[in-house]
């Protein structure tokens, strides 16, 4: 009878616990969402948190430096933040690339050269208009469409103006970008 009694308390323990740590506040793995290219894990996030994990690495300007993002006769205008990422891109101007559609959400490139990360947050929740870094995969993102918190994502700007111009564009296209002061 007391091995049956504790049979039961134990079975009792191990489902409070599994149901303890399946309902647990891991932001890392709760919800976690992968795509169909699996671009790795993103977790969906409260937008307040992204402002305190951006800190200096992208809520600054970088003393006003824009980029023109160039493509069909069409200019995107984007104000780059000040932080060591950014910079690091800076460098790599100008650039002759093509952004391809990526879930018809953003348009991504991948670069030959892997940017800084240094002082860089852990994640970012991008909006609309954002200007990133994908540091896990080294692509650069144009965001055209709202999307969950990423992991190893980086702000390097905020597009000013012409973001609908890359929403009304289907799959790839060639773009140069360069700085304009």
């Amino acid at each position: 009878m007391l091995r049956k009694g504790c049979k039961w308390i134990l079975l009792f323990i191990l489902a409070t616990s599994t149901f303890l740590t399946a309902c647990g506040d891991n932001k890392n793995e709760n919800n976690v969402r992968t795509d169909v290219n699996l671009n790795t894990n993103q977790v969906p996030t409260d937008k307040s948190n992204n402002e305190t994990s951006q800190g200096s690495t992208g809520s600054n300007t970088a003393g006003d430096v824009r980029i023109k993002i160039t493509f069909n006769h069409e200019e995107v205008i984007v104000e780059m933040f000040d932080n060591p990422t950014s910079r690091d891109f800076l460098t790599l101007l100008p650039l002759t690339i093509t952004l391809e559609d990526y879930a018809r959400t953003e348009k991504i490139h991948y670069l030959s050269k892997e940017l800084s990360t240094v002082e860089a947050p852990s994640g970012s929740d991008p909006l609309v208009g954002d200007f990133s870094y994908y540091s896990p995969w080294g692509n650069l993102v144009i965001y055209y469409k709202d999307f969950g918190y990423s992991n190893g994502l980086i702000k390097l700007g905020k597009i000013e103006s012409g973001i609908e111009k890359f929403e009304n564009i289907p799959g790839d296209i060639p773009v140069t970008i360069e700085k304009i002061n």
